[in-house]
């Protein structure tokens, strides 16, 4: 059930879809008044004269509608917050969120729509307080679940199944989830989750001896973001950190972004064709960064996220001294074959999951003890797997009590 503020926040989201369609439409418009040759540079993306003056109106019209929308909405989200009943998370309402988030989250938070989801420390999809210590467990032993590109902490559980439900029976940890807006720069939630853990920490009520992550697909990339940017300030709780799990991570990026940036690079080739690369363009940066896998600030060569097709990453090793673990998977029957370099589980490849890379500067070098490859399973499959689930509590503790596992190769 969608709230007051969302309607606010979705009419703010359609009034700046509406004039940046008109933007795409004054720039074809302009190509076309100007004919030049089918390939070369982009002309001017605004039309002159009574014709400019009519887009000009548009744009000027929808944002005057879309201010007194707002002043509309606002007041009627004020009196429903006065009015709230405190009901539970609605799981399609986050869902609808986290996908708006994931492909525009970026822009939500530079317009100040309040659409736009702040990080956060959740259990059972409410945010919690550190100063009031744990809801389950005895909070020594915390495990920090961290959710992938357009998702919620409420989808971990998928057919029944939750990792970090079932690790909380198992092993006695305190399950903790992050919840964050994935459109943001990776390094920027790295940052806000490094901020968040040393909060909690000094705010926990209860010593704490363990800290275990678990992320799953960009998840793991905030991850291992939040550890170097605790490094570089000198934080206290990565001393905590006892293990690591990343659940088909794009550790050396996915090739469907990759794909993306072809695709706008073929568009901005032709004038006449240009101003549609603008609507491409509008993806977050969240998604440009799975291009290679961009963890920190320097990974980025420039302003412009759309400029670069090689890989301009600087090499951040993973934390010393904490276990480490890998997991990914392929679509096909078999580990070994074509498939696993180009699809892998249909969003990562094996080989950017696994941390392999020709450059040993940028291998991560886990070993294969620590490392599995299920078959015949996709990139979500990930967080119900038998196979997966057994091995969880094999690095995390806890005794193995499952139903026969799926078909799987070690690798």
């Amino acid at each position: 059930m969608l709230h007051a503020a969302d309607l606010r926040g979705l009419a703010r989201l359609g009034i700046d879809a509406v004039t940046g369609v008109t933007d795409v439409v004054e720039g074809m418009h302009a190509a076309i008044a100007q004919p030049s040759w089918p390939l070369g540079p982009a002309g001017p993306a605004r039309t002159r004269g009574l014709t400019g003056f009519v887009y000009r109106t548009v744009r000027g019209t929808t944002r005057a509608v879309g201010t007194g929308l707002d002043a509309v909405l606002g007041g009627v989200g004020a009196a429903a917050a006065r009015g709230a009943s405190g009901h539970g998370p609605s799981v399609r309402r986050e869902a609808l969120l986290a996908a708006l988030n994931g492909v525009w989250g970026d822009h939500l938070v530079a317009t100040g729509n309040p659409l736009a989801i702040p990080m956060t420390l959740r259990v059972d999809g409410r945010v919690i307080d550190p100063a009031m210590g744990p809801s389950h467990g005895d909070g020594r032993r915390l495990l920090l679940m961290v959710h992938g590109l357009c998702m919620n902490d409420l989808q971990w559980r998928r057919n029944g199944h939750d990792h970090g439900a079932m690790l909380a029976e198992a092993g006695g940890w305190t399950t903790l989830h992050v919840h964050y807006n994935t459109g943001r720069h990776i390094a920027d939630n790295g940052r806000a989750l490094d901020a968040l853990l040393e909060d909690l920490l000094a705010r926990w009520p209860v010593t704490v001896e363990s800290i275990a992550i678990v992320g799953h697909s960009m998840g793991g990339l905030v991850a291992r973001s939040a550890c170097h940017a605790a490094a570089e300030a000198g934080h206290r709780w990565p001393a905590s950190l006892s293990a690591m799990v990343f659940l088909g991570t794009p550790h050396h990026g996915a090739p469907l972004e990759r794909l993306g940036h072809v695709v706008d690079r073929t568009l901005g080739a032709s004038p006449y064709a240009a101003p549609l690369a603008r609507l491409g363009r509008a993806r977050s940066a969240g998604i440009t960064d799975l291009r290679h896998g961009l963890l920190r600030d320097e990974d980025r060569a420039g302003d412009d996220r759309f400029a670069h097709a090689h890989d301009t990453r600087v090499p951040t090793p993973l934390p010393a001294g904490v276990p480490v673990y890998l997991v990914a998977a392929t679509t096909a029957e078999r580990v070994g074959g074509r498939r696993d370099t180009w699809v892998g589980d249909g969003m990562v490849p094996l080989a950017s999951a696994l941390g392999e890379h020709p450059d040993p500067a940028f291998a991560l070098g886990v070993p294969r003890a620590r490392r599995l490859v299920v078959a015949s399973a996709n990139h979500w499959d990930l967080l119900e797997h038998p196979e997966v689930a057994a091995r969880l509590r094999r690095w995390l503790g806890g005794p193995a009590r499952l139903t026969p596992p799926a078909p799987a190769a070690a690798r």
